[in-house]
């Protein structure tokens, strides 16, 4: 039993390791702003254009901002549920089924 709950905890460990070299893009604004995450969701970066860095345009910006994290943590969280539902079902493979949407 304890040697189960050691592969098991040793698979998990793989696999946070595996998602945070994964990355993922939400973007917002047709490409104006882009967040990366990682598949542990960390934001890893922001690209905002140009154009948006004017004052005039600073609420917009706020929006496209909280909608790009937005898309990109929501990546990052499918990302993470399909590598888990893996692990699960490598684990047990004939109950792999139940852990899915």
């Amino acid at each position: 039993m304890f040697d189960k709950l050691g592969a098991a905890k040793q698979m998990a460990d793989d696999v946070k390791v595996k998602l945070e070299s994964i990355s993922v893009i939400g973007d917002a604004g047709n490409g104006m702003v882009k967040v990366s995450s990682n598949g542990n969701r960390n934001i890893q970066e922001i690209q905002i254009n140009e154009d948006l860095l004017k004052p005039e345009n600073k609420e917009e910006l706020q929006d496209l901002l909280v909608v790009a994290t937005n898309r990109a943590l929501q990546a990052a969280e499918n990302v993470s549920e399909s590598e888990m539902r893996a692990m699960m079902s490598s684990m047990m493979p004939g109950l792999g089924g139940l852990f899915g949407k």
